[in-house]
Parts: structure tokens; sequence; C-alpha cells
């Protein structure tokens, strides 16, 4: 399974960014996909999880009504749409891929993307 992130890059402070996670080497339909971030010296932490499997979404609290998550499954592909970003939001984004179901926590996902820096400048 291979993971590739894209789409980070610098931004003010109130601007959008859409990242995007190319999915390959499932064998079957039944995984989920999410983002997390990691913030210098500070713990990855999940953003949002779609799963192929139910259809659903979730997001951490401080991401909602700002970031949507969608999927375009016949291209492989997981976005990440971030509106009305802030300072706080900026990282690295990693997408994480689980044959199971949406987690939070990051030890649930068995693969890894290297990440896409988002700078969200004040």
């Amino acid at each position: 399974v291979q993971l590739v992130e894209s789409g980070g890059g610098v931004v003010q402070a109130g601007g959008s960014l859409k990242l995007s996670c190319a999915v390959s080497g499932f064998t079957f339909d039944h995984y989920a996909i999410a983002w997390f971030r990691q913030a210098p010296g500070k713990e990855r932490e999940g953003v949002s999880c779609i799963s192929r499997s139910y259809g659903n979404t979730s997001y951490v609290d401080s991401v909602k009504g700002r970031f949507t998550i969608s999927s375009d499954w016949k291209k492989n592909l997981v976005y990440l749409q971030m509106n009305s970003l802030k300072p706080e939001d900026s990282g690295i984004y990693f997408c994480g891929a689980d044959t199971r179901i949406c987690s939070r926590y990051e030890s649930w996902y068995d693969y890894w993307g290297q990440g896409t820096q988002v700078t969200v400048s004040s």
C-alpha cells in the first residue's frame, strides 16, 4: 500500500488549501483514510477520516465547519479542503490508511504517506 500526499503550501490566515492523498495497493475496497497533522514539538493529531466501507466521515472539533474531507474512489484519491485557515493549522499533514474503520488514534493506522507541509501565516 502506498499513500502520497500533495497540495501543501504557504497561505495567509483566512485562506484555503486543498490537500490530496493518492492511494494505491489495496486489493479490496474496505478501508479508511485519515488525515493527521503534526506541528513542531507536538504529537500527531487526527484531523479527519473517511471510510470507503461505510461512507461516513469524522472531524476533530477544531476543524469542524472549516475542513471538508471527500473522495473520488474511482481515482483512488482522498481530499481535504481546508478553508478559513488559522496559524494553528500549520504543520505536516499526513494521510494514513487502515483496513478496518476510522479511528482518531495514530497507532490504529498501518500505512502512512510522507506528508505535505502546510504553513499558515498570520
